[in-house]
This record gives C-alpha cells, structure tokens and sequence, in this order.
C-alpha cells in the first residue's frame, strides 16, 4: 500500500492532543476536533476568526438547500437541480481586541498553543498565551460541548488571564448566520427576526427555497462586571463587552446556546416563541451542571461501547476515536436524520448518505443500540415513495434508492454514478434482512420491510436484462463498489447482491403465504405484487451471471481479467487522492481498483463462500487494490484475518482507526470518514474477533495479533450483553447483562450465561 501516516498528534488513550499549531494542518484539525450530538455538529474552526486556511462549518442534520441554478440538461433521469447540507448558524462566534490589536492567530505571536479533544468528557479546549506587540501577555483558554441529550443546547466558556498586567480588552460575542458554503459568494440565509433580552440574544433565520427554519438563541455570563452594547447587523447580532481585566485574575465568559431547527416550518413566529422558551429553560442549567451531565453520558457510553487494547497505544488511541466520533454522529434520536459520509464535519459530499449507512454503519447499531439501527432503516422506509419516484425516472419500476440523498431524492449529478449504481437499493434489501436476522423483529418486516424488498426487487428485475449468448441474467452499463470500473457489465458485486435480494424477499412472501396471509393481502394492495412476478424473479436469482476462473477466482465485471495491470504500489504518495492527480479517464482504463467489490460481497455473505474462495479472490484482488475510498482497508482487513495473513490484517487494521488522525488519503481536510468510522469498530469485532452475523447463529473465531497483549469488547445480542476478552492463550467470556446466549466459537456451540467461561485459544488461531 503506497500510502503513509501524516503523524502530528500526540498520542494517548483518551485524548487527542495538539501541541503547537502547525497552519498546514489547520483545516484537517478543524475536522479532527469536530464535535456533534446527531442533531447538530461545529467542526474545531477557531471562534474567535482568522485570516488564514480555514472551513468555518456548523451544520443541522437535514437542513439543506437546492442549488441556485438547475444544470443545463435535457439527459432523461440526470439530476438537474441538487440538494446538499448548508453552512448554518456560527453561534460560537467571538472577536477579541487587546490595545488596538485582534487577536488572530494567523498574524500575532502567541506560544504554548494545546488543543485537547477529551473523548472521555466530551470537551474541546485550546489554550495558548498571546503576547502583544506591547508585550502584554494573555493567556487564553476556550472550551466548547454539545449536549448530547438536550440536542439543542451547546456550551462555551472563555477564560481571559492576563499575565503581567491590568486594562481593558473589548470582546465581541455573537450569532452569526452570514455564512457561506463553500466559495458561493452569497449566503443561503434570509433573516426573519432577531432582539436581545437582556442577558439572552436571539436570531431567527430561513433558507431560501427550500425554507427550513433555524432559531439560535444564547445567554451569556461573565463573572465580573462588564460594559455592553448591541451590534446589529444583516443575519447577525452580538453584544460588544468591554472588561476590565486584573492581573493573574482570570475572568470568564460562558455562553449557554439554544439552537432549533425545523425542517418543515410555515411559521415563523411560532419558531421565534419556541426558540425564547427553549432558550430559558437551557438557561436553568448550569454550565457546570451541564458540563457534568456531558461527562456522566460519556462515562454510560464508555462502560457499553469501550474496546480495550492492551500494548498497542496508537490504535487504542484510533478506535476510541472512532467510536467517540460514530456517537456524535448518529445515536438514534430521531429516524428522520440519517448518517452523511461526512457526518457533520464538512462539507464534501455535500451531507450526503451513502450506501455506506446500510453496509457499514448498521452492523455497529445492530451490535450497540438496536433502536438506533431500526431508525435507520425508518428513514429508509419514509423515503420510499422517493425511491419509487427514481425508478421511474430511469425508465424503471419498483424503487430505486439514491446514491446519495439528504431528503430521499437523488441528489447526484453524476450520471455514470446515480444512473449506474444500485448499492443503495441492495444494501437497504441487506440492512432489512441484517436487522431481522439478528434481532427478529417480524413486526417491522412485515408492516414495512417487506415492502422495501418488494419495491427494490422490483426494480432490479427491471433494471437487469439476459444476455443473447449466455442467456443469463445481469446488469447491463453499470458502477460496483470499485469505481475505477464506470459502464461494465455484469459486475459481480452488483450482480450477486440483486440475486440474493431476489431470495430474500422470495422467502419472505413465502413465509407471509403459510403463516400471515391477511398481511400478504394488505401488501398485494399496497404493492400490486403479482405471482408472475414473483416467478421471475425465481428465474433471475436462478439464472444471475457470476463467471469463475479455473482457479476459482470470481471475474469482478466481464472482461476484467483482460484489463491492462498497474503495480498501485509503485505510485507515488505525492498522487493522492488520485481523483485530484490523475486525468478522470486514466482511472477507468486498467485493472487498479478503488475499492473491494467481489472481496466486498465475499465478507457480506461470509458463509455462503468456502475459506479456498476467500483465499483466492483475496490474494488475487488485494495487490490490485489501492484503496483510495476510506472503506476499503476494513474489509481486507477482517479478510486478512480470517485467511491468516495477520501482518496484513494489522497494517489494515491501523490505516483503518487512523484513517483521520493520520490523513492517510491527504483529505481530512474535507472532514471525516464518518462511515469509515464504523468500518474501524467492525475491523476489531468482524475482523480480530471473527465474528460473523451472516448465518443462523452467531460466530466467534478471536485471533490476537502478536503485538498486542489482549483486547476486550462487548456486543449487545437480542438484549444480551457479551464481553468479549483476548488474551494471549484464551478467550474470557462474561454476560454482562441479560439471559444466556448461544453461539459457535472455533467450530463448536456454546452457551454462556452469568458465569465467566473460558475458551483456550486453539493451536492454528494463536499468532507466534
């Protein structure tokens, strides 16, 4: 793999630290130190503003906009007017002025700069001392959370010590919706209504189409007496304080911030009224109330979702990480947000989910906090008729889900890209029968599910055609998961996963004809789903187009065994991300690939694939890999360590819980890998902890690998909870909480319950 670690933080296992602040890391620390509660999120932007390279983010789950213009095409089924989530509201928004001087860390001096990201109490601070041109010296600390049960409500503190003398400094504290996305040169904001009461500043502002409503609201507090006046200005308000301030007595400034959104509102002024009363109550709790309350919730996380890694630092660092930052984004408050690949940390892909929710995300729900993974399959059943809506457009029937979508549309621009790929369609079919499989939720199988699978196979026995000389049935003109690989056809990924969505939805219609027959009546009403139908579809799962070497080697599209190679090896790190590098076409014409495809379906449907296949598409399909989508690490990652190859599992397994914190694709600066977040939590459980949730019962096979001394982590399973600890010569197993649970480890059953079992570690499992 030609790509390396990018290392400028410190490492240690609850904290992510900055010393010093290097400017050319300054927009891939501002994603870094993001922080969110699902309903809104801040990436680590400097609130006091600067001149230099900055991305100054604050987003709302499911607010966006619609692009000024629609594109200039008359293609049938091509987007012509996208969708994507909108800067919002900076509510920490502080300017500070010391003897004619602004502080702007881009133009004064300052030293000792920290920036600590504390994953146990959910905080930001930064520190740094500013010495003036006069030689005043001021030593500055700010703090910042997000309430991670009160989602509105977001948190600041300032403390000003001042460190060898005694004036005045001017302090401008503000809401400030005059924002921008990207390089757009106007805002998307229309001021509704804004006033101060009192201590308390509000603002209300609406988007200009698609007229979603925001209210900010803070109370700010200082401890010592203070001058103020209002500033009023378009799309902001704010107090400008003058404080008078002691030598070696620090003063300080908390600001207490509400902020509503509504996705649907008509009415202002209802919005405005909600926003005041939400805003007094946020002011009944106390920063420091809060601040505790912020610590009590993460100390409850940390005792369900912790892994534990005993001798290896930098990736215990990583996953924590990864874990820390997959509950700032998404915990299931609501079925109405959804996972963006970006999380709420930037603005590339534009808010966008991905098939990615439903493939990579789920499981880490599934295995964590059912509710929050039922939420998500929700959102995918609200925004059905959508989806029915996008088949349509691509001269289809049934449902096709979005590549990419906030509000349910297709929000693409690319054609080869929204006309060309059907991920998201078969991996909400997958997320359907995943979710089932291990909770067994009929009830939402057969009031919503089953419709999901009804519409998608519809559409994918219409998109799919036979072939006139092999008279099988594929996809014809279409994208897999390998996007070097544009218009081929019968991709096997693509190919494979319809057939087993085809199966799937047939067993469920069969199950729903012996056993529930009222509800299958209700859903022939609803669906028009025919007997005819559902012979064809028996037809195409039977006849699907997969090709195999002699070896066994499963063809990832037809003719890719014929492409020209690459050594991806031999590229420079200097090319990345090759997107930006490489002229658009280059990527499309030889056998280098983005990311897993046959590999991708061969962990999906693991128990469907001998370990023989396994090894041979893997040692095939890997050195062809380059891995320049953020997902693909984990996969050969949990593969590596099923086959064996453990070097490689771990070297995967790091650029994978590093990914961010070490910018190994050079883009962090764009905001997280949200969603490659959750690939990390499955390369410890899926991978280290061979665990596999794609049969009728679940599967352990735990290898540890030589450099580490043990690892520990829990999986919640149909409300039991299981800890699962590795050590060098076995594995312990405890019932945290909750009844027995049956499993397989190593090939045989067994049971625990609220006695602590103990399996040793088979010969061929232990890693010299």
């Amino acid at each position: 793999m030609a790509k390396i670690a990018d290392e400028h933080l410190k490492v240690d296992p609850w904290k992510i630290i900055e010393e010093g602040f290097d400017p050319k890391h300054a927009k891939v620390d501002e994603s870094i130190f993001s922080q969110a509660n699902e309903y809104m999120g801040v990436r680590g932007y400097f609130e006091e503003g600067t001149t230099g390279e900055t991305l100054l983010g604050s987003y709302f789950n499911g607010i966006y906009e619609y692009s000024r213009t629609e594109r200039d095409t008359n293609y049938r089924g091509v987007v012509k007017r996208p969708h994507f989530m909108i800067n919002s509201v900076d509510w920490l928004y502080v300017r500070i002025e010391l003897e004619n001087e602004q502080l702007d860390l881009n133009q004064i001096f300052f030293e000792d700069f920290t920036r600590v990201l504390d994953l146990k109490k959910g905080t930001m601070t930064r520190t740094f001392t500013w010495r003036t041109q006069f030689g005043k010296e001021l030593r500055l600390t700010f703090e910042r959370f997000l309430h991670m049960e009160i989602s509105t409500n977001g948190y600041q503190k300032i403390t000003l010590e001042p460190l060898n003398f005694s004036g005045e400094i001017n302090v401008l504290m503000g809401i400030d919706f005059d924002t921008r996305d990207g390089h757009d040169p106007l805002s998307f904001w229309k001021e509704q209504k804004k006033g101060d009461m009192g201590a308390d500043l509000g603002i209300l502002c609406e988007t200009t189409s698609t007229r979603q409503e925001v209210f900010a609201g803070c109370h700010i507090q200082v401890n010592q007496e203070y001058q103020k006046k209002l500033v009023e200005k378009e799309r902001f308000i704010g107090f400008q304080m003058t404080l008078s301030l002691t030598e070696k007595k620090a003063a300080e400034i908390e600001r207490i911030a509400s902020n509503i959104s509504r996705k649907n509102g008509d009415n202002p002024d209802r919005l405005w009224q909600d926003g005041i009363e939400t805003l007094t109550e946020a002011t009944q709790l106390t920063y420091d109330q809060a601040k505790r309350d912020q610590e009590e919730y993460w100390k409850t996380v940390w005792d369900h979702y912790d892994i534990q890694i005993e001798g290896d630092e930098r990736n215990q660092q990583g996953i924590r990480y990864c874990i820390f930052q997959l509950q700032q984004t998404y915990h299931g408050q609501d079925h109405t947000h959804n996972i963006g690949a970006k999380g709420l940390t930037g603005e590339v892909y534009n808010g966008y989910t991905f098939w990615d929710t439903e493939i990579f995300c789920l499981p880490y729900y599934l295995f964590n906090n059912v509710k929050a993974a039922k939420n998500l399959l929700e959102f995918r059943y609200e925004t059905l008729n959508e989806a029915r809506i996008r088949a349509t457009q691509l001269d289809c029937h049934g449902a096709c889900y979005p590549v990419s979508t906030i509000n349910g549309k297709e929000a693409c621009v690319f054609w080869e890209y929204a006309n060309g790929q059907f991920q998201a369609s078969t991996g909400v079919a997958y997320g359907v029968w995943h979710y089932i499989n291990l909770t067994g939720d009929k009830e939402f199988l057969y009031e919503k599910g089953i419709e999901m699978l009804v519409e998608i196979s519809r559409f994918l026995a219409s998109r799919g055609d036979w072939g006139q000389q092999s008279h099988q049935f594929g996809f014809y003109g279409v994208m897999g998961p390998d996007e070097f690989q544009m218009m081929v056809n019968h991709d096997a990924y693509t190919n494979y996963m319809a057939q087993q969505t085809f199966a799937y939805t047939l067993m469920v219609l069969s199950e729903l004809s012996e056993k529930k027959p009222a509800i299958l009546a209700q859903l022939k009403e609803r669906t028009g789903v025919t007997e005819t139908e559902r012979e064809y579809w028996w037809k195409c799962a039977k006849n699907t187009w997969l090709h195999k070497s002699p070896e066994g080697i499963i063809e990832q599209n037809k003719g890719f065994f014929d492409l020209p190679h690459i050594d991806a090896d031999l590229i420079p790190p200097t090319q990345f991300p090759l997107y930006e590098h490489w002229a658009h076409d280059r990527l499309y014409r030889n056998d280098m690939i983005k990311q897993p495809d046959v590999l991708m379906f061969q962990f999906l449907h693991n128990q469907w694939f001998t370990k023989e296949s396994k090894r041979v598409n893997y040692e095939y399909y890997e050195p062809r890999t380059i891995h320049e989508s953020s997902l693909s690490p984990s996969v050969h990652s949990i593969l590596a360590a099923e086959l064996g190859k453990f070097d490689q599992a771990l070297s995967f397994f790091s650029f994978s819980t590093r990914m961010d914190l070490d910018d190994y694709n050079r883009n962090t600066k764009d905001g997280l890998h949200t969603t490659s977040l959750a690939a990390a939590w499955m390369n410890i459980v899926y991978g280290f902890g061979g665990l596999r949730s794609d049969g009728m019962e679940l599967i352990l096979n735990p290898v540890l690998p030589k450099q580490w001394n043990s690892y520990t982590f829990r999986i919640e399973y149909r409300k039991t909870i299981l800890e699962v600890k590795v050590t060098k010569e076995e594995v312990l197993l405890n019932v945290l909480k909750g009844d027995k649970i049956h499993f397989i480890i190593y090939g045989s059953p067994m049971t625990v319950d609220s006695e602590e079992a103990k399996v040793t570690i088979p010969e061929d499992k232990r890693i010299s």
